[in-house]
């Protein structure tokens, strides 16, 4: 008896207000859409990038049913059934919490499922305008979520979409909220026509993707809690020595024979486990991703995208460095004792260990996830700081490469905080020579039998500089362009016997050869010379895409540039290939506008070449008026007291004139709006100007029909009263097509300009 009545006299139980039950089903039609859409939007987006069930999908004809049962009994207690949503709720954020316990990684997904769960339970009980307004809500979320997600362009459609059905049913509420909904589909009426509904559909894409592309790129991430992917237990013997890639350990080709080199012997086919001799490479995998590089196999790769990456700068994708050269390829000496790294249980966070340096540097945050299989290599910028990893314990070796337990699967999501050393000329000129022992044991190496040539040609071509060259900078930088100009590229290249050097032959006899062979040769001639330098694997930055902000790497981005150390500044690359630049893509000082310029060179490869002259002529010419402005107001401040005042009063006489054309301009505008509107529509908002000017305005959430009874407390009876017929007649001819007396209205509007405040005043005087 107690519980009931309790139950009776609680909020639960009182009836719900008429004037706030929703009876418009067009209107709740279009809500259930709008959160189909979000729905849909969380899954597209996942796919593919991070771990989200398809089984999401059913919460769509689930939400359906509950927005049908709703519609049926809007105007029912239902105290049943909010007992019932309520259980649901719960079980629902115990099922939120076990999952985050399990899965610490990234929580997006988690949570967007969450959101999923709790609207199919709302949906059964949507009475009330405000409970529809819920449902909007949580669809723009889901929609947010899965903008945070995606790195494709599949989500646009589902964006424009949304759009597309949130314009109407943002009138559809407001004309509820207005009291002109209607239960039927033919009560509500759209005033606009399909072009009006298009033009400003286009218009809202055309500002987003202007706010998009000139909003201001912060330096850092605002947040630390990066994505990465679900744990991943590492095995038991992980020792982080043994690099695996799957494509270059299986036994030959697929057909399991080989190939023939000419010479009537027979070569190693496609996926060849032999680290020497001659071969073919993989068609999807870059075969400098081993233990040993052997740079005797031939072939090409077939393109396909490898990972996405989100980065705070461009850069060079880094995999594998290299420090012993074998006379066809690369070894890596010092690889039984890589030193490993765990992480803390409940966190996916871990500190690498980095070089100390002078060098001034940034923290690059950068996101990859994995489209197609790779080694157990876990790309990164130069040098990586902290590392955000799903399983709980890698490998750096003494290279500082990143070895992963496991190989890194299609789908992995991880994150990399790099300490990125900016590169000064002037600093690294004035490095000098004193290097640690370390660096000359190591990196140093040349074999003995080309080492007197290979210096005596990399003298030589140092000889043809037009300036002395006396640092290892400049002379780095000098034989790195001496190759790209001086030798060429070869796809045909045959292979190398047994007694052939690679450096040599590509010196003395080929006079160039495989992109790759290019960076040999430099890291071998400085060696030469004792400069100490590596060769390093890893990608290329790939192709930026504005609209989703990722570097699409392919596997063919996949290349080998020289490393030179410099003593107290540490490491920095060069890249001979020809057709590349010669400083690989790295740290830039920060540009807060630099989408803008990245959007601009994308879109002028596919404009007229006169076209982008003039527009590049345009801007050139405005920047140049920017900084005459700026060097003329400077040089009158170097003027005294006087050239102060001069520069005062220029500048406010500028101010003052641009002041006077942006009122002139706005007031044409404003003519020019009226005389496009609806007669209607124009005494109304004539009616609006001229309460604005006395600080009566129509705030933006006001509808005209508040507006016009807040008139009544704050203005005399006589124009309050004509604004409230004028406010009435606006509405009935804006949302119920009704056509009104203009005459009638028009002499409303001239009472409400007589009566001005300080007419009455006059008059009362």
């Amino acid at each position: 008896m107690v519980a009931s009545r309790w139950i009776a006299s609680s909020p639960l139980a009182r009836p719900i207000p008429p004037q706030e039950i929703e009876d418009s089903l067009l209107l709740r039609v279009l809500v259930q859409v709008l959160v189909t859409l979000g729905i849909c939007s969380v899954v597209v987006a996942a796919a593919g990038v991070t771990q989200a069930s398809w089984w999401n999908l059913l919460a769509v004809p689930l939400s359906a049913v509950g927005a049908a049962f709703s519609w049926q009994r809007r105007r029912d207690r239902n105290v049943a059934v909010k007992f019932f949503i309520a259980i649901g709720m719960l079980m629902a954020l115990a099922a939120f919490f076990s999952r985050l316990i399990e899965q610490p990684g990234d929580t997006r997904i988690v949570l967007a499922e969450l959101l999923v769960q709790l609207q199919v339970l709302h949906s059964f009980d949507l009475p009330r305008r405000k409970d529809l307004g819920y449902s909007m809500m949580i669809g723009l979320i889901l929609l947010g979520v899965a903008a945070t997600i995606s790195q494709t362009l599949a989500f646009a459609p589902l964006l424009l979409l949304f759009l597309a059905v949130a314009v109407p049913v943002l009138g559809l509420d407001y004309q509820s909220r207005l009291g002109l909904g209607g239960g039927a589909w033919g009560n509500v009426k759209l005033r606009p026509t399909l072009g009006r509904f298009l033009g400003l559909v286009a218009l809202i894409v055309s500002l987003g993707l202007l706010i998009f592309l000139f909003l201001p790129r912060l330096p850092g991430y605002q947040i630390q809690n990066f994505p990465v992917s679900s744990v991943i237990d590492t095995p038991d013997d992980f020792s982080g020595e043994s690099i695996i890639n799957p494509a270059y350990q299986r036994n030959g080709n697929e057909a399991g024979e080989g190939f023939e080199d000419g010479e009537g012997g027979t070569i190693q086919g496609s996926g060849s486990s032999r680290a020497s001799g001659p071969g073919v490479i993989d068609l999807t995998s870059y075969y400098g991703f081993n233990q040993r590089m052997n740079q005797n196999l031939r072939g090409i790769m077939t393109p396909q995208v490898v990972m996405r990456v989100r980065s705070q700068a461009p850069g060079f994708w880094r995999v594998l460095a290299f420090d012993t050269y074998t006379g066809q390829g690369w070894d890596i000496s010092r690889n039984d004792d890589p030193q490993r790294v765990r992480r803390w249980r409940f966190s996916s966070q871990m500190f690498l260990p980095i070089t100390p340096t002078l060098a001034r540097y940034r923290e690059v945050v950068q996101t990859y996830t994995l489209v197609s299989e790779l080694p157990n290599l876990i790309p990164a910028m130069y040098q990586p700081r902290e590392l955000y990893f799903p399983t709980r314990e890698v490998a750096i070796d003494a290279e500082g490469s990143l070895r992963s337990p496991v190989l890194l699967q299609e789908g992995m999501t991880y994150s990399v905080v790099s300490r990125v050393p900016y590169r000064d000329r002037t600093q690294l000129r004035e490095a000098g020579t004193n290097y640690p022992p370390g660096m000359r044991s190591h990196y140093l190496q040349v074999p003995d039998a080309i080492l007197e040539p290979v210096r005596a040609k990399t003298e030589e071509l140092l000889a043809t500089s037009p300036t002395p060259l006396s640092d290892p900078y400049e002379k780095a930088l000098y034989l790195a362009q001496a190759l790209k100009q001086r030798y060429t590229i070869q796809p045909e290249l045959p292979f190398f016997t047994a007694d052939q050097d690679l450096v040599e032959s590509f010196l003395f006899t080929t006079e160039g050869g495989y992109p790759d062979h290019f960076s040999t040769v430099l890291t071998v001639m400085l060696r030469s010379i004792d400069i100490p330098a590596r060769l390093v694997a890893g990608f290329g930055e790939g192709d930026f895409n504005p609209l989703t902000g990722f570097y699409v790497v392919r596997n063919t981005d996949a290349y080998a540039i020289t490393e030179v150390y410099f003593p107290q500044y540490g490491w920095f690359g060069f890249d001979p290939i020809p057709g590349h630049e010669l400083i690989p893509p790295s740290l830039r000082e920060y540009e807060a506008f630099s989408l803008v310029r990245r959007f601009w060179n994308w879109l002028a490869g596919w404009l007229p070449s006169p076209l982008v002259g003039l527009v590049e002529g345009l801007i050139t010419l405005l920047s140049e008026g920017l900084a005459y402005l700026i060097r003329t107001f400077n040089a009158l401040l170097t003027l005294g007291w006087v050239g102060i005042m001069v520069g005062i009063a220029a500048a406010t006489g500028l101010g003052f004139a641009s002041w006077l054309a942006f009122l002139g301009l706005r007031r044409g505008w404003r003519y020019q709006q009226l005389r496009r509107m609806a007669p209607t529509e124009r005494l109304y908002q004539q009616m609006l100007t001229c309460f604005d000017q006395r600080g009566l305005g129509k705030t933006p959430t006001e509808t005209p029909l508040e507006h016009s009874q807040r008139l009544y407390q704050q203005t005399q009876p006589q124009p309050a009263q004509a604004a409230n017929e004028i406010a009435h007649a606006y509405v009935r001819w804006r949302y119920g097509g009704e056509p009104q007396n203009l005459t009638y209205l028009g002499e409303k509007l001239r009472i409400i300009r007589q009566n001005r405040p300080e007419r009455q005043r006059a008059i009362q005087r």
